[in-house]
């Protein structure tokens, strides 16, 4: 059976050593824009986050907080499911790595690797990042200056000898070339794809996917003194989320393969490991898998030793869910590294949202107000300045589409405040206020236009700034049945005389504190 307009779509599941902070809401705020821009255009969205518990440094971490680790995971987990809500995070699902039904898909693609021969038994010997849970070569590592050894990512790493079972990455390397020359937009951005692309150019070895010098973890199967890599563990979460084992199951029909968003340090992982294990194990790769940037703060590397760590709940209760979420879309194309500074946030608040989109709306809904009695005016024939606002209104979702298929949320925003630019333009130069005394009839055609032009912007913006698009729809008096993109046509165009309650404003801007 084909389920024709379905979405999947998933965040990283976030580590629980740490708490959340500004890399984790951009992750799954962009995940959640795109979410809530597909249910918009009437796809059957299916959006999943999540914990990742099992590993060696969870247990480290759960020690050193004198804590026991599932209780360590519960709470660390929670703060998660919070910081979900606080951003206003629409997703569907929230795992966790310890739950039953993970830990039964994780040993059913486990067994189904071994059935298909892609695993063996043997021992390892290497280098092994506690801190990204990942073994590197001699060749990838650099030397401090006391002749410690350091991951790619910085992360110190140890030599571990261990019995190990070892999936056969090795055969792997040029079905996976083949597979992204064959899907050249499975990796996204094309930067990212290039150095995915040239790692396995490289020849891939054997990759250890079992510990024995810890116990927290999914056990192998038919081998408890084995726990399971926990990156094999980590990344099944997409599909167990849907039902694996159990490949019959509705929502794994209806919704794998599905777009997984990560941050560009752990593309390897995804862009690698997680192809080749599905592929070994007989089950089709993801769409795609789209790396974002880091970010900075003020111009320096974000870390706890700085004590310049962002927390994302500080930054909402400081300026507003909305401001937070449009900043974070708007500031940085999605893929490439960008900097916070409050003086960026306070710019894009009192530019963009209130100078922009606020006033634009309070201005018309405030005329519509005072000279219209508070009522959806009346029109007569539209002239082509009017013709050309609505259409400009009216072609925006087909023009966004295209945009949001290649995640290229800034993008879409650049579009839709041109937009509302074209808009500001419009008020000024038809200037409803003079036509109140020498041309009612006109003043009422312009103002319906504006307010027109504004459910269609109210309505593509719900995806990025759900609460404030969602008051102005509601001062628009457009019903929740039709927010939505099929409701961006003449059909369902603003009725005349319709009441519309008292404008208040919808973006306010920052008031900046004197010190």
């Amino acid at each position: 059976m084909a389920y024709p307009d379905t979405f999947y779509i998933t965040t990283p599941i976030y580590y629980v050593n740490d708490v959340p902070h500004i890399g984790h809401a951009y992750t799954s705020l962009a995940c959640d824009v795109l979410a809530r821009f597909k249910r918009l255009d009437g796809f059957d969205v299916r959006f999943l986050t999540g914990t990742d518990e099992h590993g060696q440094k969870v247990q480290h971490s759960a020690k050193a907080a004198g804590v026991d680790t599932k209780v360590f995971c519960d709470s660390v987990s929670d703060n998660f499911r919070s910081l979900s809500k606080v951003m206003n995070i629409s997703n569907d699902d929230f795992i966790r790595t310890t739950e039953d039904r993970h830990i039964a898909a994780s040993q059913g693609i486990w067994r189904a690797l071994v059935d298909a021969g892609h695993i063996y038994l043997g021992t390892y010997s290497g280098w092994y990042s506690l801190r990204d849970e990942a073994f590197y070569l001699e060749d990838e590592l650099t030397i401090g200056p006391n002749n410690e050894k350091f991951a790619p990512s910085g992360a110190p790493v140890e030599w571990i000898e261990e019995p190990s079972y070892f999936f056969r990455l090795s055969s792997w390397t040029d079905p996976l070339l083949d597979f992204y020359s064959n899907h050249p937009e499975f990796i996204l951005p094309q930067s990212r794809k290039n150095e995915v692309v040239r790692f396995v150019e490289g020849g891939l070895r054997d990759l250890s996917i079992s510990r024995t010098s810890f116990n927290w973890g999914v056990p192998v199967p038919g081998d408890s003194e084995h726990v399971m890599y926990v990156w094999l563990d980590a990344l099944t979460n997409y599909i167990t989320a849907l039902g694996y084992p159990d490949i019959t199951t509705d929502s794994y029909r209806r919704y794998w393969p599905g777009l997984h968003i990560v941050g560009k340090d752990i593309l390897r992982f995804h862009a690698v490991y997680w192809p080749a294990f599905l592929m070994a194990a007989g089950i089709e790769p993801p769409k795609r898998v789209y790396a974002h940037g880091w970010w900075t703060n003020e111009g320096h590397k974000i870390s706890k030793s700085l004590g310049n760590v962002i927390d994302p709940i500080q930054l909402v209760d400081m300026y507003g869910i909305d401001s937070v979420r449009y900043f974070l879309m708007r500031e940085v194309p999605f893929g490439n590294d960008g900097d916070f500074s409050h003086g960026a946030m306070i710019t894009r608040i009192n530019g963009d949202l209130a100078n922009d989109f606020g006033n634009l709306a309070q201005r018309v809904l405030s005329m519509i107000q005072r000279y219209c009695d508070g009522r959806v005016p009346a029109h007569s024939a539209f002239l082509s300045a009017d013709k050309e606002l609505l259409e400009q209104a009216e072609m925006l979702v087909s023009e966004i589409r295209p945009l949001i298929d290649g995640q290229q949320i800034h993008q879409m925003l650049i579009l839709l405040w041109r937009a509302i630019a074209k808009a500001n333009q419009y008020v000024d130069y038809q200037a409803p206020w003079n036509l109140k005394s020498t041309d009612p009839k006109r003043m009422e055609t312009v103002l319906y236009v504006l307010a027109e032009a504004i459910r269609h912007y109210a309505i593509l913006a719900l995806a990025v700034v759900p609460d404030g698009a969602a008051r102005l729809l509601d001062q628009l008096a457009v019903p929740a049945e039709s927010r939505c993109f099929a409701s961006l046509s003449k059909d369902h165009s603003l009725v005349p005389d319709t009441q519309l309650p008292r404008p208040k404003g919808v973006f306010p801007r920052y008031a900046v504190q004197e010190s």
